[in-house]
């Protein structure tokens, strides 16, 4: 036997492993987990909604305390609300964070490393999404579950007073969770589509907080045929416990949010494909 057919039996096969889209999905699980920014802005979308809602908790019952019973914040206020207020903020910190997930891989150059190991390139996005939906209607909802379960004591003894087993609260506090899953995949969709971190923020900011802002400039009637078709009011929608003559209800708010998650995906999935990373 020669020495090169020695060396040829002694060497063992290389193993190829095939791209799935299962293994797409526990590497940008890694991926995920393995960076401070994810822990860290993750804590904060939790801080935000235990401690404003908590915050509106004890506002609520200064004011009814106080004798201001007929004040606008007090009259039609109930528990869900109060508590899960503080979803306006975390929903901040959770869209940024979706930013964050694909755009970031575009600043440090890190996307074509990934895109050389997954050349189909949607499924990278496709994993994103998955991984940080999931992650966001975990946290979404822990924060209302365990923000209503602390604020329902605050205000226990007020009218706005509610139980877990009162009608339609476990569904607005699901609908919370979700709330934040579509926001997330949201922002996992605009790092993708414009692979900027400044750019992905400001325009999730825009939609969220100045575009609502600027609808109350126009007139009564548009704002009532159209904000309610914003992100943030379909939103709002999904987990109000009561919903207000000009707003959508539960399940309208989660057709419209969805179709402007899958929107802003279409529009990702179509940069990803056609052009260069």
């Amino acid at each position: 036997m020669s020495t090169t057919t020695t060396t040829a039996a002694a060497t063992p096969a290389r193993q190829v492993h095939k791209v799935t889209f299962g293994r797409v999905v526990r590497a940008e699980w890694a991926k995920f987990w393995s960076l401070r920014s994810s822990w860290i802005t993750l804590g904060l979308a939790l801080v935000f909604i235990l401690a404003f809602g908590l915050i509106r908790d004890w506002r609520y019952t200064a004011m009814i305390n106080g004798g201001h019973v007929h004040d606008p914040e007090v009259l039609g206020a109930n528990a869900v609300g109060l508590s899960l207020f503080g979803l306006n903020f975390g929903q901040l910190a959770v869209g940024i964070l979706g930013v964050l997930v694909t755009a970031g891989e575009y600043s440090t150059g890190m996307i074509r490393s990934t895109l050389a190991a997954v050349p189909r390139r949607l499924p990278v996005l496709w994993s994103k999404a998955v991984i940080f939906g999931a992650v966001a209607l975990l946290l979404g909802v822990a924060g209302a579950f365990c923000a209503f379960g602390i604020g329902s004591g605050i205000v226990s003894g007020t009218r706005a007073a509610l139980g877990f087993s009162d009608a339609g609260v476990l569904r607005a506090l699901f609908m919370a969770g979700l709330y934040l899953a579509l926001i997330g995949i949201c922002g996992v969709a605009l790092g993708a589509l414009l692979r900027s971190v400044a750019g992905g923020i400001a325009v999730l900011v825009g939609t969220l907080l100045l575009v609502p802002g600027l609808m109350e400039l126009l007139p009564t009637t548009w704002q009532n045929n159209v904000s309610q078709y914003l992100p943030s009011h379909a939103g709002d929608s999904m987990y109000a416990l009561h919903q207000d003559p000009h707003t959508l209800s539960a399940g309208a708010g989660l057709a419209v949010l969805t179709g402007w998650a899958l929107l802003a995906l279409a529009g990702a999935a179509y940069r990803l494909g056609r052009t260069d990373a």
